[in-house]
Order: C-alpha cells, then structure tokens, then sequence
C-alpha cells in the first residue's frame, strides 16, 4: 500500500491532528502549509484502560476547540498519529505494546462519530516519517527510513517519495525485528527485538542492573538512591559528564542501534536516516557510534550513499505527519 503525497490548495480548512502515545497525547491545529496554530499537551496514562484514554482525547480536542474558538465543523478533518500496529482500512488500532489493552480498537470511527468530522488513522511513526519527508529533515528527498527511538523503536519508510505502507498498512514496525535470538523478551511477545536492545527503556534497564550490581555511578546520587528512577535522560545527562558507567551503557546501546541501521541500510538502501525521538536528544553521543557500525558492516556502497541525520520537527513531527496524511 503507497500513499501519494499531493499538492494542498491554500484555501483548504484546518486540520486537527493527534499524536497518540504511550507517553503522552498531543493535539495539534495544523494549517495546510504545515503551521502548527495551537497545541495542546495531556499525559497518556495509558496502564488506566482503553476508554480513559479516549476520554483524554477527548478533553485535548474539546480545549483545543474552545481556545480556538472554533467547532468541529471549521476543520477540514482530523487525524490521528497512533503508537501500534494499524489496520488503514478498517481504521483500528490491533495491537500496541505501549497501549496496554488497546485491540482492535476502532478509533477512527469512535473519533468521527463524537465529532462528526472525517477521520483519518495512521501508525504514529509513519506519520512522523511524512512529517519530516513534507516539513523537516527529509524535505526532498525520495528514499528515506525515518526512525522513532524513545520507550520503544518505530519506523516509517519513504520510497520514491511515497509511504510505503504494506499490504494492509502495518509496514515499518521496524523495532520488532530480531537483532538477538537470545536477548530479552519484548513487549510483543517475541525475544531479542531491537527496541528491547536500542531504545531508551534499554538504556535505563541497562544502567539499572549494572548499578544493582554493585558498579559504580553518579547516577546513584542523581536519584538520591531510587535507582528505579533512572531514566535515559538521566543516563544521558551523566555521560555528558564524563561518567564511565552511562558512557558504556549509551556506547552498547548505539552499538545495536547501529546493527539494526545496517540491516535497514542494506535491505532498502535509502538516501538518509533520520533518527527522532527523545533518544535522538543524545545527538552524536548516540549517533556516532552508530554511523561507525554501519561504516564498518553495511555493503559499501550502500553505506556511502546514506546520511543518519536528526530529525528536525521534535514533539511536532507525528501531528505534522497526520496532518498532511489527511491532507494528502
């Protein structure tokens, strides 16, 4: 399934967009050339059920609505960036490890029965992907992986400057390949998937168990003892430091990171990678090792022919993407 990216006529109403993680929601009103006119930010909460978390969404849509001052029937649609695998056609959520319970959730038609506005549904990293082809990062360019690496690993793929969506619109759930047939259980269900090795929730396991046995590390302190509270922005902030323990844990980290980008490199050769999420945050700390990796293990000429950039749009690029999803 390829979606073509079309043309917007200027004259085209708003778009509200949802980004629907297991974090937080973010509800955005997005202009059709790509400018964010109000958002609204909420904690997701997801381990409180399904329907707490649609009632979050929404009470972002109806403040959104009325500090803007404007109804439901002033929008040209909405659209939802959503954590999970997605069934497009029947426009549900199937299945989402960050979503606890969330299965065959049909939320396209739950959001556009309230509203009584045409919704769209798309996986939140395929629309970060069109974020950044459309607003960000990947503005021009034909053939590029985009890759979300926070609590877990999500991609959208971009070929011939089309998404690439798959046969029944599930492509690019790319933190779920193996990397390691004897690693750690997923979420998911199967063992050794790579945002179980390369993600931020590994970083913090990672430091976690060092520290419980018996290594040393300043993040000890950070946390004031509570080493469950170890986070990998705290990991990250102390290697920034120069602590020895939060260095090796970010290299190991970067390390899979890059096996997984070998793969992607060698399977779809594309132009660019480019890396969001809040792991991307670490910048070259993380990146870096991970570029040697794919130097050293991706066929050469596919390694030379690609960029492993940062992405550009932050928190915005999944309510950009859904938008210009719907607007495509």
């Amino acid at each position: 399934m390829i979606f073509r990216m079309q043309e917007t006529k200027k004259h085209r109403l708003p778009v509200l967009a949802i980004d629907l993680g297991g974090t937080k929601i973010i509800a955005a009103i997005i202009s059709n050339e790509g400018q964010v006119i109000a958002r609204e930010y909420h904690l997701t909460l997801a381990d409180e059920g399904v329907q707490p978390v649609i009632n979050k969404i929404f009470s972002a849509v109806d403040h959104l609505l009325s500090l803007r001052n404007i109804g439901s029937s002033q929008l040209d649609s909405i659209s939802i960036a959503a954590a999970g695998a997605i069934n497009l056609e029947e426009g549900l959520i199937t299945s989402s490890p960050n979503l606890p319970g969330w299965h065959d959730v049909p939320l396209r038609d739950i959001i556009e029965e309230k509203y009584g506005v045409k919704t769209f549904l798309i996986n939140d990293a395929n629309a970060a992907a069109l974020g950044e082809h459309c607003f960000g990062a990947g503005k021009g360019v034909n053939n590029l992986i985009y890759l979300t690496v926070s609590t877990g690993i999500g991609g959208g793929i971009i070929i011939n400057g089309e998404l690439y969506s798959g046969s029944q619109g599930s492509a690019g759930e790319i933190g779920h390949m193996t990397i390691d047939t004897n690693g750690p259980r997923c979420n998911c269900g199967n063992i050794g998937c790579w945002e179980m090795l390369a993600s931020g929730t590994a970083v913090a396991k990672e430091a976690i168990r060092r520290i419980r046995q018996g290594e040393e590390s300043s993040l000890t302190e950070m946390v004031e003892g509570k080493i469950e509270n170890i986070t990998a922005e705290k990991v990250s902030k102390a290697a920034e430091r120069g602590d020895s323990l939060a260095l090796e844990v970010i290299l190991k980290t970067a390390t899979y990171l890059g096996v997984g980008l070998v793969n992607l490199v060698n399977i779809f050769n594309p132009e660019m990678i480019i890396i969001g999420g809040g792991m991307s945050k670490m910048g070259d700390l993380l990146l870096n090792p991970a570029r040697q990796v794919v130097k050293e293990r991706a066929f050469q000429i596919s390694a030379q022919a690609v960029r492993i950039v940062p992405a550009q749009l932050g928190d915005d690029g999944g309510v950009l993407g859904a938008a210009a999803f719907a607007f495509q």
